[in-house]
């Protein structure tokens, strides 16, 4: 129990002194105070307080209602209030306002011992129930999902004008590029970010066990239901449900689905009762579904039911620019997780990362530098250091041999023009980030970046 901090409110010296040394064997840091001024100063002053043993009769004021001013200063402190007047009325109060117990003098040593340790183990649950939220909070802001290209950028902004919406959104994009990332990020900076974000992919179960799985099943509903289970949409009441490759799921439960989505209301398989749901529903699929729809193969009125709100995640070969901050995010993390010191990459290494086409999306790209971080351990990651496949040379031939006319040609113009083209080239590529084009272009950068003036080359947007 080493670092629990207890206080104990009373102007019972002999009590506090009792009390004070039973707890402080047990390992619990006690503080003590003899009035309601002193408690309140204590709440005030201390970084955290796990419990309050405090007397109902203090010098100067109520316990009951010194509780009530703590736990404002402290919301995951717990509360005991000790008494030698107690009613049934007094303890309905006590606890009404957030008392974790009401106990009686005289008690006996080791029934409270007992009860300390139930609200000790209340309030460190409480608070590491708050700090998950936090990180959960943190982890998917939107500034932490990666990407300074145009494309995730207006992805993102897409995102935040529609997390508080309580519309269902439809998330595509091929498998890798990250579509559960925006759903969290959609359920954790939404109004049900305190509530369940419940995800199910639908093409990982079986069609015959999938119908459960989302609605539940009764006892005797079908051979092995032993027991009554609740269901995915059941689990997530309040918060947010995720339906992964919602385009793999079967016609017969497409049509249950669609019911559900516009009753907001579920029937588990073998009941005949309903049972009402609150929850938003964000599907995700790397098929295109229209598609689908046309081949009859989705239904028509699911696919516009989800189809209220869509994201489209573009792959990671349309934001290449995007490419170096993700590598080095994944190396931050993987150096953490894994111990290991990497510094960087070198610019050969990364142009080959550049011009591979990542099938894998940003999955295969983290599942790169996790080798990479295991195998090189620390340093700056070098050519050699890529698997085979990353380093082909698939660079184009620098230029085909130009046509020159019977009349001849300005060689002067027609250089500075096809450099003006490379130049152009290697900027788009890149989200016009002139550092990583000048990697692609092998030149150094306050060079790029004085030819870039020099001729007054400029994004699309800027001559609009």
């Amino acid at each position: 129990m080493s670092g629990q901090r207890i206080v104990i409110i009373d102007d019972d010296t002999s009590l506090r002194t009792a009390l004070f040394r039973a707890l402080d064997r047990k390992g619990f840091q006690v503080v003590t105070a003899n009035s309601c001024r002193e408690g309140e100063a204590l709440a005030q002053s201390q970084a955290q307080l796990d419990l309050a043993l405090i007397d109902l009769r203090l010098p100067d004021g109520n316990g009951i209602e010194l509780m009530s001013r703590m736990k404002k200063l402290q919301p995951q402190m717990q509360s005991i209030i000790l008494t030698g007047f107690g009613t049934i009325e007094t303890a309905v109060d006590a606890t009404q306002k957030g008392a974790f117990h009401f106990i009686t003098k005289p008690f006996n040593l080791d029934e409270i011992l007992s009860i300390i340790d139930k609200a000790i183990s209340h309030s460190s649950l409480e608070r590491e129930n708050l700090q998950l939220k936090q990180a959960l909070h943190t982890k998917y802001r939107f500034g932490n999902i990666v990407g300074q290209s145009e494309a995730i950028q207006n992805v993102l902004s897409m995102v935040e004008k529609i997390a508080d919406s309580e519309s269902t959104t439809l998330v595509t994009g091929e498998s890798g590029t990250g579509k559960e990332l925006i759903a969290k990020a959609l359920h954790y900076n939404s109004g049900r970010a305190n509530k369940p974000f419940v995800p199910i992919n639908c093409g990982a179960i079986p069609a015959e066990l999938l119908e459960s799985e989302l609605f539940g099943h009764i006892k005797g509903a079908f051979t092995g239901a032993i027991n009554n289970r609740m269901g995915r949409f059941e689990m997530a009441n309040g918060g947010t449900l995720f339906l992964d490759e919602i385009g793999d799921m079967s016609p017969t439960l497409q049509v249950k689905l669609l019911r559900v989505l516009q009753e907001r209301r579920i029937e588990p398989v073998g009941s005949t009762k309903s049972i009402e749901v609150d929850v938003r529903v964000v599907a995700a699929t790397n098929i295109n579904l229209e598609e689908a729809v046309e081949q009859g193969r989705f239904r028509e009125d699911l696919f516009y039911r989800l189809n209220v709100i869509p994201i489209h995640i573009p792959p990671l070969r349309e934001r290449r620019s995007d490419i170096p901050l993700l590598f080095h995010h994944f190396m931050e993390v993987y150096n953490s997780s894994r111990n290991r010191n990497l510094s960087g990459i070198s610019n050969d290494a990364l142009e080959q990362l550049y011009n591979h086409d990542w099938p894998g999306n940003i999955r295969e790209l983290e599942n790169l530098v996790e080798r990479i971080t295991i195998l090189r351990g620390e340093g700056e990651v070098r050519l050699i250091d890529l698997p085979d496949k990353y380093r082909k040379n698939n660079r184009t031939s620098v230029v085909s041999a130009a046509e020159i006319p019977e009349t001849g040609m300005d060689f002067n113009s027609a250089v500075d023009a096809y450099e003006n083209s490379l130049i152009l080239k290697a900027l788009e590529k890149t989200g016009w980030n002139r550092n990583q084009a000048a990697i692609l272009l092998k030149l150094n950068r306050t060079t790029l970046v004085e030819k870039i003036k020099k001729k007054g080359l400029q994004p699309p947007t800027a001559n609009a």
